[in-house]
Order: C-alpha cells, then sequence, then structure tokens
C-alpha cells in the first residue's frame, strides 16, 4: 500500500511532543507507531519510539533545547527507523474560540485567526501553533489539519455557555468553552448506534473534565473558559470561588503570573495532599499518609457532585463512561464514585470494576456503567484522512 493512507498526529505539550503514525485502508485503520521527545528543557530527556504492537523501537535520553529541537529530532528518528512517510498531518490544538467548530485545513487565514487566541490559551496555543510551523518547514508539500479540543462543545446550548457576566463579555469571547472535546466525540463514535439517550461521559486523568450528551449532542461540561475549570484535577483547583482570587490580589500581593501557577500547577490532588499528583501513588499511600486520603476522598466526593449536576441536566442517566488514566485504571475511585450515586440507579458490579471490564455495572442496575479507553490519536487520525481526501491532496503553506 502506498503511503497516501498515513496520518502522522502531532500533540504538543508544555513540556513534550508526542505523536502517532496511522495507516488507513479499505475500512482498516491500522496503529504503525507511536512515541514522544519528553522533558523539553530540562536535563534527562527522553525520546522513545514503539510499534503498533508495543514494541520497543527506539528509548534514550535525549536532551533538547527546546521544543521546536525536539520535535526535528523527532522527525528525524522517525526517518531513521524508515517509518512510512505521512501523506498528511493532523494536530490537536486546545482551543478553537468561538468560530472553529470542526477540524479544518491548516491555512494562512486559520494561522492568523490561532495566534489572535493565543490569549484565550496562553499555555498551550502558542506550542502547538510552533508545531504546525515546524512540521510545515519539515513536510512542506503535506497537508496539514488542525482538530480542536473545544469543538465538541460548540453545539451545546447558548444557556450552558454562558457566564452570569454583562453581555459585552459574551462578545468578547468569554464562554464556557469545554475541553476534551476530541475524547467525547471518540467515546460517542465507539458506542455508535447503541449510545442511549442520557450519557455522563468522565474523561479522568492528569486534567480531567465531564461530558453530558442527550440524543448524541452535547448540552454541557464542567470545564469553562479554561482547562483550569470544573472539578479539582492533578493540579488544576478546579472552580473555585472568585473571591478567593480578589483576596490573594488584594491582600497577599498576587499578580496574574504567581495565580496562574497556583491554580493550574501548585492546587489539585498535589496542593491538597502535599505528596502528588499522581492518582496511583496517593491510593497506594492513602492508608498512611492522611492528607493522601483527603485528597482522594475530596476528587472522588467533586465526581459525584458533579455527575448529579449533569444528571439533573439530562432529567436522568441511562449511561455513565469513565476513561482518561484515571477513569480507565483506577478502580477504587471509580468504587468510590458510584458508591454515592445509588439515587441515579447505579450499582456496580465489584469485580467487574476490579477487573477493568468494560461493563462494570451490575446487571440489575437501572444505569449502565462501562469503562471505554479513549484514543484522541485516532480521533484526530480520522479527521484528517477524512478531511484530506474529501478536500483532495495538495500543497497548502501555513505560512502568513
Amino acid at each position: 500500500m502506498s503511503a497516501d493512507g498515513v496520518i502522522l498526529c502531532l500533540n504538543s505539550g508544555s513540556s513534550s511532543r508526542k505523536f502517532a503514525l496511522y495507516r488507513f485502508g479499505e475500512g482498516t485503520e491500522e496503529l504503525l507507531a507511536e512515541g514522544a521527545a519528553e522533558r523539553i528543557d530540562l536535563e534527562s530527556g527522553r525520546l522513545w519510539i514503539r510499534d503498533g504492537q508495543k514494541n520497543t523501537l527506539s528509548d534514550a535520553q535525549r536532551n533538547f533545547s527546546g521544543p521546536e529541537h525536539a520535535l526535528r529530532v523527532l522527525f528525524e528518528e522517525i526517518d531513521r527507523l524508515r517509518l512510512p512517510p505521512p501523506s498528511a498531518i493532523g494536530h490537536r490544538l486546545v482551543h478553537g474560540g468561538p468560530d472553529h467548530s470542526a477540524p479544518e485545513r491548516v491555512t494562512p487565514q486559520l494561522m492568523r485567526a490561532l495566534r489572535r487566541l493565543i490569549p484565550f490559551a496562553p499555555l498551550h496555543l502558542p506550542a502547538e501553533i510552533q508545531a504546525i510551523e515546524t512540521a510545515a518547514s519539515r513536510f512542506p508539500a503535506l497537508p496539514q489539519v488542525a482538530c480542536f479540543d473545544t469543538a465538541f462543545h460548540r453545539q451545546m446550548p447558548e444557556l450552558a455557555q454562558r457566564f452570569p457576566l454583562p453581555g459585552a463579555f459574551w462578545d468578547d469571547g468569554v464562554r464556557r468553552y469545554g475541553f476534551h472535546g476530541i475524547s467525547y466525540e471518540y467515546i460517542m463514535q465507539s458506542l455508535g448506534r447503541r449510545a442511549p439517550s442520557r450519557i455522563i461521559i468522565a474523561h479522568l486523568g492528569n486534567g480531567a473534565s465531564m461530558a453530558a450528551v442527550r440524543d448524541g449532542r452535547p448540552v454541557d461540561t464542567t470545564m469553562g473558559f479554561t482547562p483550569t475549570g470544573g472539578f479539582m484535577m492533578g493540579t488544576r483547583t478546579g472552580d473555585l470561588d472568585p473571591g478567593v482570587v480578589v483576596y490573594l490580589v488584594n491582600q497577599k500581593n498576587y499578580d496574574g503570573r504567581r495565580i496562574e501557577q497556583l491554580v493550574n500547577h501548585q492546587s489539585g490532588l498535589l496542593g491538597v495532599s502535599g505528596i502528588s499528583s499522581d492518582m496511583k501513588i496517593l491510593l497506594d499511600q492513602r492508608p498512611t499518609e492522611p492528607r493522601a486520603a483527603l485528597a482522594v476522598e475530596m476528587f472522588c466526593y467533586q465526581l459525584r457532585k458533579h455527575i448529579g449536576a449533569l444528571a439533573a441536566v439530562l432529567d436522568g442517566l441511562d449511561l455513565l463512561v469513565f476513561t482518561g488514566g484515571i477513569g480507565e485504571r483506577a478502580a477504587p475511585v471509580r468504587r468510590e464514585v458510584c458508591g454515592g450515586l445509588a439515587h441515579l440507579g447505579i450499582l456496580l458490579d465489584e469485580q467487574k470494576n476490579d477487573a477493568d471490564t468494560d461493563v462494570i455495572s451490575s446487571p440489575h442496575s437501572a444505569s449502565m456503567v462501562r469503562v471505554i479507553p479513549t484514543n484522541e490519536d485516532l480521533m484526530i487520525a480520522r479527521h484528517t484522512h477524512k478531511l484530506v481526501l474529501s478536500a483532495g491532496k495538495g500543497r497548502i503553506s501555513c505560512q502568513s
């Protein structure tokens, strides 16, 4: 098969560059390789690549002088391993603002729009824009596609998107955007025709959120204007009384940078426990560490509270889906969350939950509970493949 069906997916984080390489055939989707350049700008960086069967192809310590250097080294290693060259490149972008509600081909116009959106996501968009530019430099003839994490939620009713602020803020784009949309979209595609009417999807990882879906359409979500909102996460506060921020500014002399560090990097599971943002570590230590136990208890409590709120929006619940690293692998978290949801008709099967099976609810449960592994890279690859095929191939420059 030619490389025409090979899609390179790029996911740019604050200190890493991740990739996945997929081949599409007639009704087939094959993971060829995946990997990452990690710990960028830090000592003892790491570059690793494995094939679709999880066999290690490359794993070595590398020092990366910056994000662009890391991505170029990653491209060089892909070439050295003689992996199939891509025919198109898909990118995950954390924010699309109010005007981007679907995947788009990268054009000079889109690049200018993304730069204008940087104030909406200053921690993420600059790195993602740079990745598009670096990829265009390395593969100038290939089309690129931007997939927005906020796009899934653009169908939400205005009632759910608005904040209780004066109308001028809505006009300026200040609204509830929601995130993890690529993951939610993958889960909904996985459910397909089996999807019931009222669904809550809990994407639980270091960043975590939930979405309420009715009859296939999103109606509400926990994250808001930024990925800091919602319930507590690994290092993020989730929703915080605005008066706390006013207090920090007026009484503790915090400026914007210190507040950003506090709410995004020093809080959540890490802040409460004083130990770690890693749920596995906290679960292991909670029998002997009271603050680890408190952090886990708070996390599960907030999950239950938000599930209850979204169930109220849906007027009931037919299916609860756990996904993401914590959602897929932390059986104790699922047990403690669902243990307080009997009023929604949820009853777990303890053995199935401990085994991380697909359906973990009891046959007697009025609401089904499932564990469905997410795959954002595959979702990006699908969008890129579809968009490139439907629009035709050809060179598109992303330089403005």
